[in-house]
């Protein structure tokens, strides 16, 4: 018998089986696929190696720094700041057709640029910044509330509310039009007060630092493991079964497959109640690989979070893909020491899994190439054409997600409602992972950490 089953070899799983292991505690991760990350992974493509979902990673602190997520989670990892090679930003952009706002690593600049655009506004900024708890003060207690009824209690201005909201919800919120409160408090910390980095090499090898320290501390990595089910009598779960009918028990079961996806694998009769508390929010996007460094044809910006509307919606639209909004990503507009053979330009928007799933295949493939081509011509509005240069490109859509994460309508951000004592109805069985409250990789691996302290180490006499 294991002391825990991790389901999902995704960056939290991976941190709550180190975490665990450390502990000397007998685990087993299980992964569905042939390699590991989840909504972090990579892939190879015609020669190419392609990072998922990764634009940016948050929480950037020099090394050095003490406090924040990146250095606790170091510190319960063991690893050293400079393992994860993570180089900052060189700035971004909030663009919208009346204002823009441009922002760095340092929160300074975007106070200036409020003081510039919205001189009106600049004393309630000041105001919501000093308002907003550290991350260790988070609120359990109270967590869904309105995120934006918080901000309009500091900032009066429509536009810049909106502006400031753009970047939270696309890197974080599963709530249409909101966010929760803790939620924002997390984002607004993680993007405006800390900022952005990237690993020099992407996510591959902080995947395969996160490997070999889990297997030297004996932890069991099982790929081509999907879990058919998880065995439960009463509220307790005791182990899963496998797709290939194996039985494996545990005194306790972690999973980072989601809410509504760990309920219906426990055997959750389908109810209306359930299927309600799904995800709504996917994405499109689409990858351009360039013959040049996009900053030698003007792309000059990390990620422009955009709106060609001065409201910024953020549901899921009616139609396959809401083109009023997105993110603009160039990967080597990070400050590395040397500069990236080929550039990329990454393009995303929200998408209506529903729709996208009922297409035949000769209609997908169409609309794939339609959506990709008219993003790339909104794109075009902030960023230089770059079209002349294109040497391959890639796209996903929601069903890709749901293909390689399962997660229930191509989630990214899972269900609106968070668990943040990552607790379930089953005594023993546990949620890391988005739906646990905790988004993006350094919020993927603080949730693994924190789920694993909090219910694998913490109380040994209920194991």
């Amino acid at each position: 018998m294991y002391d825990a089953i991790i389901i999902g070899a995704g960056l939290s799983g991976l941190a709550a089986g180190i975490r665990a292991a450390h502990y000397e505690q007998r685990v087993c991760l299980l992964e569905r696929h042939t390699t590991i990350g989840g909504l972090n992974s990579f892939y190879r493509l015609r020669g190419r190696n392609h990072d998922v979902g990764l634009h940016a990673v948050t929480n950037f602190t020099p090394k050095g720094t003490k406090r924040g997520p990146l250095a606790r989670l170091l510190r319960q990892l063991r690893f050293s700041w400079d393992e994860f090679a993570l180089k900052p930003q060189i700035g971004s952009r909030i663009a919208f057709p009346s204002a823009q706002l441009d922002f760095t690593n340092d929160v300074d600049t975007l106070r200036s640029e409020i003081a510039r655009v919205f001189p009106r506004q600049i004393d309630g900024f000041d105001s919501l910044v000093a308002a907003v708890p550290d991350f260790d003060d988070v609120p359990v207690e109270g967590a869904e509330r309105s995120g934006r009824e918080f901000v309009g209690s500091y900032i009066d201005d429509p536009l810049l509310v909106d502006m400031l909201f753009c970047p939270l919800m696309y890197y974080g919120s599963a709530r249409e039009d909101d966010m929760d409160v803790a939620q924002f408090f997390i984002m607004f910390r993680s993007i405006f007060l800390e900022g952005f980095c990237r690993p020099t090499e992407g996510v591959r090898p902080i995947l395969k630092l996160l490997v070999r320290r889990y297997k030297e501390l004996g932890g069991e990595l099982r790929l081509r493991a999907g879990v058919r089910r998880i065995l439960c009598d009463g509220d307790v779960a005791r182990g899963v079964e496998l797709d290939d009918g194996t039985q494996i028990e545990a005194r306790n079961v972690v999973s980072s497959a989601g809410y509504v996806e760990t309920a219906r694998l426990c055997g959750e009769v389908e109810t209306p109640d359930l299927d309600a508390q799904s995800g709504r929010l996917s994405f499109i996007e689409t990858i351009s690989v360039l013959d040049r460094p996009p900053r030698e044809l003007g792309c000059d910006r990390t990620i422009i979070f955009f709106s060609t509307d001065d409201k910024f919606h953020w549901r899921r639209p009616a139609d396959l893909v809401d083109f009023r909004s997105g993110v603009l990503c160039v990967p080597s507009n990070f400050q590395f020491d040397t500069p990236h053979e080929e550039g990329v330009v990454r393009m995303t928007a929200l998408a209506d899994f529903d729709g996208w799933s009922r297409l035949p295949e000769a209609d997908y493939r169409r609309a794939k190439t339609e959506a990709f081509d008219r993003l790339t011509e909104v794109g075009l509005r902030f960023l230089p054409d770059f079209r002349p240069h294109v040497v391959d490109t890639d796209m996903f859509t929601p069903t890709t997600v749901v293909r390689y994460t399962g997660h229930v309508g191509g989630a990214i951000y899972g269900a609106p409602r968070k668990r943040y004592d990552g607790r379930t109805r089953w005594s023993n069985l546990y949620l890391c992972g988005t739906d646990q409250g905790y988004v993006g990789i350094i919020g993927a691996l603080t949730s693994g950490i924190a789920m694993a302290n909090r219910h694998l180490l913490a109380a040994p006499a209920n194991k």
